[in-house]
């Protein structure tokens, strides 16, 4: 049985690290070990909170669900897993592991009942937007983008809607949306609300905070932190829309691996440092990156004239460590953008070409290479996700890279 603090009592950074222990005992481990069953012994009428099958609840998760709930809970109490019984505004936060980000937003969309309607980012997470079009075309869902950062259209979007789906920043483009405004509008409207929180994390912001139903991660990304385990999770302090969740999990066999769930949990407990570093790096980098001669644009909430910078400053802890940029072209040259974008991306030594983000490394890829990507991603933009290395190097990396 594992101990998690209050959230109230601790600064997230402290709960990232004493969150998810075992009990403090004599002679007892201070790590959670790696339960490797795939049952367990179980007599007589199977109770909610008895474990007798892995698939339906294993206590290998447990650690983990706690810790992050607890981080994502801003101090409504002590954080439960999966099975717990309290909800409502004042209620501790649920958090229910999953095998993927994707199995997270799968899971998140099977709450749009057949012939619903999703309101959704135009920009967003491009796998996610792939399987609503899916679902779309399969159960008669109806699709609603919008501009996230343009609240009246999300309001206006919200009549007759069953689900709304928030990311901020997004997916690729950083736009910031009002999330107290949108939220409160979702609930007012009795419309259930989805946030993807993998870019901000629970240290950049707590969207539970602000009236989310449900917040998303794509755990292997800033959480686990080291581009070494594939996990989802959702987190929601609804007792029983957790148990729908968990069902969901449960069914359809969307379960994390025993030390894919102790990896993430080891990696947790570096994220503010992680975090912290990354985000200071990436704030340089964009200020350094919209005075070089050779970009045209740059999108990262820190930069001032960015048209989410007062958003996020209102709403966030830090602007995160993710950077839009878009190559200046050569003067009366030939070369498409999308070709003066994939140079700089073949140009670079240090920073590592690679489609995911969050790690303790810096990544960097044109998204429109990905065919199933916004057509209103601009082609020759660079997701930067900046890592947690000396930024003087990267920053000699990423010049020589846009100059060559």
């Amino acid at each position: 049985m594992s101990t998690t603090p209050e959230p109230g009592t601790l600064a997230p950074a402290t709960i990232a690290v004493a969150a998810g222990r075992p009990a403090r005992e004599q002679g007892g481990h201070v790590n959670p070990s790696v339960p490797m069953n795939s049952t367990y012994v179980s007599r007589g009428v199977v109770t909610p909170d008895e474990l007798s099958y892995a698939r339906g609840d294993n206590d290998a998760w447990h650690p983990f669900e706690e810790a992050l709930a607890a981080l994502e809970d801003g101090g409504a109490g002590t954080a439960r897993r999966a099975d717990g019984d309290a909800s409502g505004p004042g209620a501790a936060a649920t958090a229910i592991l999953f095998s993927s980000g994707m199995a997270a937003v799968a899971a998140a969309f099977s709450l749009v009942p057949d012939g619903g309607t999703l309101v959704l980012p135009r920009h967003a997470y491009q796998a996610g937007m792939v399987l609503a079009r899916q679902i779309s075309e399969r159960h008669g869902v109806t699709l609603r983008y919008v501009d996230i950062a343009d609240t009246d259209a999300v309001v206006a979007a919200l009549d007759g809607a069953d689900l709304l789906l928030v990311e901020s920043p997004t997916n690729p483009m950083l736009e910031v949306a009002d999330l107290p405004a949108v939220l409160g509008a979702a609930r007012a409207a009795g419309v259930r609300s989805v946030v993807d929180n993998t870019f901000a994390t629970p240290l950049g912001q707590r969207p539970l905070e602000h009236g989310a139903d449900v917040v998303l991660h794509s755990v292997t990304k800033y959480l686990a932190g080291h581009s070494d385990v594939v996990l989802g999770a959702l987190v929601t302090r609804d007792a029983a829309l957790a148990a729908t969740l968990r069902d969901h999990r449960t069914l359809h066999g969307a379960i994390a691996g025993p030390f894919e769930a102790w990896l993430a949990l080891r990696g947790l407990r570096t994220l503010a440092l992680r975090f912290e570093r990354a985000q200071t790096n990436a704030a340089e980098l964009a200020r350094r990156l919209a005075d070089h001669p050779e970009v045209a644009e740059v999108r990262h909430p820190s930069l001032p004239g960015d048209p989410g910078h007062e958003r996020a400053k209102a709403q966030m802890t830090g602007f995160g460590a993710i950077i839009g940029v878009r190559p200046r072209p050569r003067p009366g040259s030939a070369d498409d953008v999308a070709a003066r974008a994939d140079a700089v991306v073949d140009a670079v030594r240090l920073w590592l070409p690679a489609t995911s983000l969050g790690g303790v490394e810096s990544m960097l890829e044109r998204r429109r290479r990905w065919g199933t990507e916004a057509t209103t991603v601009p082609e020759d933009l660079l997701r930067l996700s900046v890592g947690i290395e000396d930024v003087e190097d990267l920053w000699v990396d990423l010049d020589r890279a846009l100059r060559a």
